[in-house]
């Protein structure tokens, strides 16, 4: 393990602050290490092993995808490729996909959607994204993004503006008809676990349709299943213009998604956008696998339940904890913000045989495999108020 790590160290690039393990091989929500350590992963790849690790539907489906075709470029259709458009149409009720390889490429060509349908239409005007928000790392991504990432990577692009989260006041004044787009996460992820309220989403939808501005929904994070629905959005029942996805919805094998009003996805023409690696087959087949099986395991509900569940035992365990400010989140996406710094914890827990990270600095978040048991989220819970326990 020590000599991989220094290949590492010595050989990327210096932009992860990695914990001291090198990771062998996973089963479900249980991982080991090249030592043979097991680890609960709670933390689950960052809420993309939507169906573990090993998950025989997924193994199959790449293994048989790959004796086949595993890539051809977009100048030819694939079944898969074919099958999960149409899919995730019929899931979202959006009528146009397009596929990619990462959630920053699915911002990316929302952004560049939301722009080409608003210049047809000859505004010129910002995209308009929530203060805390996060939407990847590229400049676009960034430039919408929180100000510490744009730290270095001056000067910004214009045409981004942020306005206060789930501010309903802030939205009415910032967009008018000039307006590119709105874009919003029913859940923050990165910015600590925080849900959108369900007014303001509702309020929002109300002053895009006024002014006719595309509503961007970012469910990178939140799609497939991890809320307790197959989209977060449902929640609140406001269905955006435009849905951004990626994480879960390969299970771990790179893709993402940008979905469309036909309407809005018809301003593209031939060229204005595309990818070589975007839809191949092999993710696709990964893509389809992972849709079946949440259908066929009911993984939507099981998401629901067990996050209500383990919304209860973060409660009953760590709600009077004096190093804990408050427990929030929806289904398989919940946060327990701290009054420390969530680093050390992170590193305390993971001694101790628990995987999970802190966002925003002091917020410990998880986000297993959908698939993990109820004891294992129990035994995670435990841990954490053992380390917390140890740091009072």
């Amino acid at each position: 393990m020590k000599e991989i790590q220094e290949l590492d160290l010595k050989y990327h690039f210096p932009v992860y602050k990695r914990l001291p393990i090198t990771l062998s091989h996973g089963k479900g929500a249980r991982v080991w290490d090249t030592n043979g350590k097991e680890y609960i992963d709670v933390l689950g790849g960052i809420a993309v092993n939507s169906l573990g690790h090993g998950h025989p539907a997924l193994v199959h489906a790449i293994k048989n995808q790959a004796e086949k075709l595993v890539h051809v470029s977009n100048f030819y259709s694939t079944v898969p490729q074919a099958k999960l458009t149409a899919k995730l149409a019929e899931l979202s009720g959006l009528d146009r996909v397009f596929l990619c390889s990462t959630g920053l490429e699915a911002m990316e060509g929302a952004y560049k959607t939301a722009r080409k349908y608003a210049n047809k239409q000859g505004r010129k005007g910002p995209i308009l994204s929530m203060e805390g928000c996060f939407h990847g790392r590229s400049i676009a991504g960034i430039a919408s993004g929180k100000k510490k990432f744009q730290e270095g990577f001056e000067p910004m692009p214009a045409g981004f503006r942020q306005i206060p989260f789930n501010s309903k006041e802030a939205l009415s004044e910032a967009v008018d008809a000039q307006t590119a787009a709105v874009v919003i996460e029913p859940v923050q992820g990165e910015g600590g676990v925080r849900p959108a309220d369900p007014e303001f989403l509702r309020h929002a939808r109300k002053v895009c349709d006024e002014y006719g501005v595309p509503l961007i929904f970012d469910e990178i994070q939140t799609g497939i299943a991890r809320t307790g629905r197959m989209f977060a959005y449902e929640h609140s029942g406001v269905k955006p213009d435009i849905l951004t996805l990626a994480k879960g919805l390969g299970g771990g094998v790179p893709i993402g998604a940008v979905l469309a009003k036909e309407e809005i996805a018809s301003a593209l023409s031939p060229g204005d956008h595309g990818t070589t690696f975007g839809g191949n087959a092999l993710a696709c087949a990964a893509a389809n696998a992972v849709l079946q099986t949440v259908e066929r395991e009911d993984l939507v509900r099981q998401s629901e339940e067990k996050g209500a569940w383990l919304m209860e035992v973060l409660n009953e365990k760590l709600a009077d904890h004096p190093l804990v400010k408050d427990i929030r989140g929806i289904g398989l996406m919940t946060g327990a913000e701290l009054d420390i710094e969530g680093g050390p914890v992170v590193q305390r827990m993971a001694e101790l045989g628990v995987l999970a990270n802190a966002a925003s600095v002091n917020v410990m978040r998880f986000v297993p495999p959908l698939v993990i048991s109820k004891d294992d989220l129990f035994s995670a819970v435990c841990i954490l108020k053992k380390v917390l326990d140890e740091m009072k």
